[in-house]
Parts: C-alpha cells; structure tokens; sequence
C-alpha cells in the first residue's frame, strides 16, 4: 500500500518516518500530512526569511519541501483550507519528545500515570519553549491509531500516532489546552475499524454520549492539607475508626423527586463534610468514584480507573472535596474495583481488537456475577495498569485508604462457577495464583510508597492472612471486613427476642476468630438493598421494639472489637430502602424516633472514640474478655474491653429480649465504682427511660467467674457501656 493511501485510510502505524522534517542527503525534506488542503508553507520559526512552498505530492493531501532547517530550529505550517488559512507548529517535529513517553515506562508502576495517557509538557530550547500535550496509549496488537479530537475535528486521517517496541502508541501535540476532548481511532490487527476508545489513562471525561477523554493538568491544584497528612502518620490500629459509607449520587438530591440533580463535589464538600463532622465519625468511604458510565452499577463496573467521575465536577473539584475533608479531619477511602471491568465499547473490552486487559478464555475472562470482563492478572502491562492505579489515587488525591471491591471473586478460579466452568491453575487447584501475586504486589507498593495509607479488603471466605503481611505469608492487607460477623449478627438480631435463644451462638462465634485479621465490622449498602430491606426494617416487633432492637445492636457493635463502618442511612433509621436514584430520607428527622436514632450513632461515635478501651486494642486478643457468653436462656451477652496500659476498662452488655432485668448481676474483675457511659434505652435516643443506677460499686461477691460483681439494673432490648477507671 502506497504510503499516501495508508494515510488517508489511517492506516500508517509508522508516520515519523515520513513525516515531519526527514535528513536526506545534506538536506532536510519537510513532508507534512493535511486533508482537505489547499495550499501549505513551512516558515522556521524566529527567521526572517521568507515561508517555503510545500508541494502536493501526487495528487494527495501529503506537501512535501526542502526547507534549509537546522537541528536546534523549530518551524511552523501555513495551512490554506478554502477561504481559511491558520498557523500550526508541526507535530511531528517532536519525535523524539514524543518518544520519551515511553522511556522506562514499565520500570515502577507509578511511571504509567507519569508518562502515559495525556501529559503536559513544555519542550525548552535556545529558541524558547513549547506547551504541548503528549499522548500514549498501550494497544500492542493494533494495526494503526489516531488521536481524534475538537482540535481536528474527530478526523482519524490527521494525526496518526507512532507506534513504539513496547506495544505504545505516542504523539506531541502542542497548543493544546486543558479541557480538550479526545480520543483514539484504532484499528485492529487486521485493519478492521473499532469503536472510538477512551483513554485507559485519561484523568478527565465526559459522560454519555461521548464519553470523551479530556486533557487535565494535575498540577495546577494547589493543596491545604499537609496538617491532615502529618497528623495521619499514627498507629491506625490502635486508633479510633468509624466510617460513613457514602455513595455520592443519593446521600441528598436537591429539587423535585422527578428532577433532582446531583450534588456537585464542592456542594458535598459544604454539606456532606460539616454532616459527617459533627456526627463524629472518623472517616468517608466514597462508593467507586472512577468514571463509569451506568448509574445502576453504583460505581461497580469502572471504565475510566484514573478520572473521578465527572457527574459531580471536575477532578480538581474532587480534589477540593477530599482537601476540605482533610481539613476538616476526616479521612477519605474510596472503593477500588480491580476485579472486573464491563463491556462497554470506548472503554477497555478488546481494546485493539485483542484481549488487551483481559483474559481471552472466558472461562477466566467473563464474570457471569456481573456480566463483565475479568483483568489477566498475570500479564505484565495489566498488573502495571492496576497498581499504577492504586499508587495514582493516594498520589494525585491524597487518598487515605483504598477499600478493595470483590477480593474473594479474584483469589478463586472457580468464583460462582459450576463444574467445568473454570480452569484450574498449575496445581490443579481453584486459587488464582496470578490474582494473589498481584494483591501482594499491590500492597507492597502502596504502604513503601505511602506508609500511613491503608488497604482494605472486601473478601468473604476464610482465605488466611488476608490482613497480614506479604513477608508473613499474608496478602498484605492492612484490614479485612468482617463479613461473617456481619451476617451472623444480622442473622440473629433479625430473629424475634423469643426465639433468640436458640440462635445465641449466631451472635457469640466471631469471638473464636476475631483476631486472626484486622478486622472492620461492615453495615454496608449491600445490606440494605435489593430487598434486604433497611437496616431498622430487618428488627422484629412493633414500632418502638424495631427502633430498640437496632439501638440495642448499634451498641453491640461499637463495643465488639473491630472498626466501624455504617452506610448512609443507617443513622436516620430510614425505613424503606437505598435506592440510588433518590436521596435519603431527611425529612424522617421531623419525628422523635429518627431523631433519637440519629442522635444515638453520634454518641456512639463520640463515646467509640473517647474511651481507649474501645479501640486501642481492636485487633489484639488482649483488649477483649467474656464476661459471660453462655446467657442464651436470657439472651444477655457480657464482655469487657480494655485499654492498652489497662487502666481503663469498658463492660458492654446487652438484653436482646424486650423483658427488663432489675437486680442482674455481672461479674467484674475490681473493687470500686462502675459509670454507666451509654444506655440505649435513653430517652435522648427515644427509649423507654427504664430506671437504672448511673453509678454502680462492687461487691465482693464473686460472680461471672470474677472476684467482685455489680448489680445492674439491665432496660428491655438495650446495651449498656459501664466503665471502670483504675486510679
């Protein structure tokens, strides 16, 4: 194929080694590539000489010429289109800047969003400097690809990129600005035309239609939260932790139910952030807020990995959000989503017609859970693609922590597969030795870079060490969610009082295994949707006893070890529902009910982080002991927590029946007075006010298999913290 036809096809995977300025002989012959023009002149820049002819080779749109050009000059293009004639500096001048995307790219992870994708560059010399954007994209088995965009008028025969030995694709443009859309034209191996692709590395894009890239400048944010980032460097498992699960699109929806639009990141940094400080929790976790392009997959099915999603704003204004939690003390941890990816055409599914990022097999490549493509975690370009994109996130946003989506759907082959579904590994086994090996590596890389960020892994089997360290055998997690304790939990307060004591090992067994991670205890919205209903509509009984029951277990939870997570919504006592396509429910808080609710989690919240005995010692078996776990007749459950230097101690007992207990004897391990801390039965928190004794001295008399006891009076479907201070 002749090498004009290539172009107007855009079919040329080589056009640095016909355009721009070529040495032939001793001179310099400047061919340039322009359809649709009439008439183009080559001036070098900064001489006086007057502009040089480009001539029409062929009867095409390639102008070729000999221009006296020296090593160290630049020139520009004279560009006649009909009536029109505009000046343009020659990309393909910058061969050589171009191919700098590429140098060492796949040494460390971190040089894939350094060099890849749409990077601001300023290319300086004697004569002076040139902004310009320069693009790399990663399609190994492409035939040929173009950068389309506003700039050319989506035209794939006007700039055809560079193919380079690593399997990237690169170009200088320069002039361009922040804010211009592009895309890549790519066409597969055997030249066949594929759908427009967004940029697996673009840091900005537009929603549907286009679902265009844009070109985003990171430096230009100047940040305010080196206080936040120097106070964060503390012992996070010894710290206080309670989260408030967020999805940002349904947290409130401003106007009508029928148009209420989205909360804009700065408008969530005013409300959201002030509303998650003065409840007192600890920290936000952002459902994904990687670019996807289904609002029902709430941020599930990613096709965008490296651009907050522009629903809400642009990536600066995001930036803004998390700037402002910072500086208002809070930390932010976003969901991550490594496992899987969707089909969706400008997105990375056969991204040059080969399995790019993905596993070819189905077998190991299709997700029959969510109809999506599984990530080939074991070839080299994809690992570094998901691990640059992890560093990214606590990099360019100063992220806290990265909560790891579907962990358990990476580590087995046979993940919700029948028989002859899946392919086993080397061994004949179902764990997914390449998904393992690129968790660990994950991890290392984010606490060497960032050592007081945090991991978190959503994995719901009994996979060991999944919070222990790489060197320890484990996958390096920094924490683990408990999702066993969150079922059985939930399997039991569900239960109506009556017949709880037949289910009281539902709410005693994750004690047996509570310290083999680092744990935190998640009410999630998985909980609360697709028909499992809210978090109060899951209590038995009527309208008082549902509020008591969920006060009740609230308290259980910030007294068992573990740290907190609870999604938007659980602290209103919403009865109906998430539904992400309409806000919360905040006119409930007009009723006593909800109101005492809500007031309840920000006791509990402010009581969790002021007692040490409550999360000192979360993760270590030392800061917890029954008390008494064998109550089942009465469906009563005791346990202490202490302190690291042991001087504090908190008992947490709950009455998970509705039948007050006067007179209820606990055994406790000092002589001295007991301080009821938190009553749920409060009627702050719109309980019964059940008369008890705020101040409680031991007896001598041995009970629970303690040498002192305490009489307490215990309210109906209620949990107290009593507290003891050692002198």
């Amino acid at each position: 194929m002749q090498i004009e036809q290539q172009l107007a096809w855009a079919k040329c995977p080589h056009p640095f080694s016909i355009l721009g300025p070529q040495q032939q002989g001793k001179n310099k012959v400047v061919t340039a590539w322009l359809p649709g023009a009439t008439e183009v002149k080559a001036a070098i820049v900064g001489s006086r000489k007057k502009p040089i002819s480009l001539v029409r080779q062929n009867d095409s749109d390639l102008f070729s010429a000999a221009v006296p050009l020296k090593d160290d000059e630049r020139y520009t293009l004279h560009v006649t289109r009909g009536n029109d004639t505009y000046k343009v500096l020659d990309p393909y001048q910058f061969t050589q800047d171009a191919y700098h995307a590429v140098h060492f790219i796949d040494h460390q992870p971190a040089n894939l969003y350094r060099q890849a994708g749409a990077q601001p560059i300023t290319i300086s010399d004697g004569k002076g400097e040139v902004h310009a954007i320069r693009f790399a994209v990663y399609a190994p088995n492409a035939s040929a690809v173009s950068l389309i965009g506003d700039f050319n008028g989506w035209d794939g025969r006007s700039h055809p990129m560079q193919k380079t030995e690593l399997g990237y694709w690169v170009l200088v443009i320069p002039g361009l600005q922040q804010g211009e859309r592009y895309k890549y034209q790519i066409k597969d191996s055997a030249g066949n035309d594929l759908p427009h692709k967004a940029d697996p590395v673009g840091f900005h894009a537009e929603q549907y239609p286009s679902h265009a890239s844009r070109v985003y400048y990171h430096d230009n944010y100047q940040w305010n939260d080196n206080d936040w980032m120097e106070a964060r460097k503390k012992d996070k498992y010894r710290s206080a932790m309670c989260i408030y699960e967020v999805h940002l699109g349904s947290w409130k929806r401003p106007g009508e139910e029928s148009s209420a639009r989205y909360l804009s990141y700065r408008e969530l940094a005013d409300d959201l952030i002030s509303y998650v400080k003065e409840m007192g929790y600890t920290h936000l976790e952002l459902l994904p807020v990687s670019e996807f392009p289904f609002d029902g997959s709430w941020g599930y099915q990613p096709v965008g990995l490296f651009a907050p999603t522009s629903r809400f704003g642009t990536p600066d204004d995001f930036k803004y959000f998390v700037d402002t939690a910072h500086q208002a003390g809070i930390g932010v941890i976003i969901d991550w989503v490594p496992a899987h990816f969707p089909e969706d055409g400008h997105g990375l599914a056969r991204f040059d017609g080969s399995h790019v990022y993905e596993y070819e097999d189905p077998r190991r490549g299709w997700h029959p859970d969510w109809n999506s493509c599984i990530y080939d975690f074991g070839k080299g370009a994809v690992r570094q693609f998901l691990v640059a994109n992890a560093l990214y996130w606590l990099d360019k946003f100063h992220i806290d922590g990265l909560r790891v989506d579907a962990v358990a759907s990476m580590l087995y082959l046979d993940y919700s597969r029948n028989d002859g579904e899946w392919i086993p590994n080397v061994d004949g086994g179902n764990e997914n030795y390449e998904a393992i090996s690129l968790l660990r590596w994950m991890n290392e890389e984010v606490y060497k870079h960032f050592p007081h960020a945090m991991t978190i892994a959503e994995e719901s089997t009994s996979f060991p060490k999944v919070s222990r360290p790489v060197f320890d055998g484990g996958l390096g997690f920094g924490f683990k969610w408990n999702m066993g304790w969150m079922h059985d939990s939930l399997h039991f307060i569900s239960k109506d009082p009556a017949y709880r004591r037949y289910h009281h090992g539902d709410i005693t067994f994750s004690m047996v295994y509570a310290f083999d991670e680092n744990f935190v205890l998640p009410i999630s919205h998985d909980e609360v949707v697709h028909g499992k209903g809210s978090l109060i509509g899951k209590m038995p009984g009527d309208e008082w006893q549902q509020a008591a029951n969920m006060r009740c277990y609230a308290a259980f939870m910030y007294g068992h070890p573990g740290k907190k997570l609870n999604f938007m919504g659980n602290e209103l006592g919403q009865s109906c529902e998430w539904n992400h396509d309409t806000g919360l429910d905040w006119g409930l808080l007009e009723f006593d009910k909800h109101k005492g609710i809500q007031h309840l989690y920000r006791t509990l919240n402010q009581t969790y982080r002021a007692l040490p005995a409550l999360h000192e010692l979360d993760n270590q078996p030392e800061g917890f002991a029954w008390v008494d776990h064998e109550n089942a007749g009465q469906s009563v459950l005791s346990f202490v927590r202490f302190s690291a230097d042991r001087k504090q101690k908190v008992y947490i007992i709950s009455n998970f029946t509705p039948v007050p207990r006067p007179q209820f004897r606990l055994g406790v391990q000092d002589a001295g007075d007991y301080k009821v801390a938190l009553n749920t039965d409060s009627q702050v928190f719109w309980g019964s006010e059940y008369p008890i004794n705020s101040v409680m001295h031991a007896d001598d008399q041995p009970w629970n298999h303690q040498p002192h006891s305490i009489e307490v009076s215990l309210p109906p479907l209620a949990t107290l913290f009593i507290t003891f201070e050692q002198e």
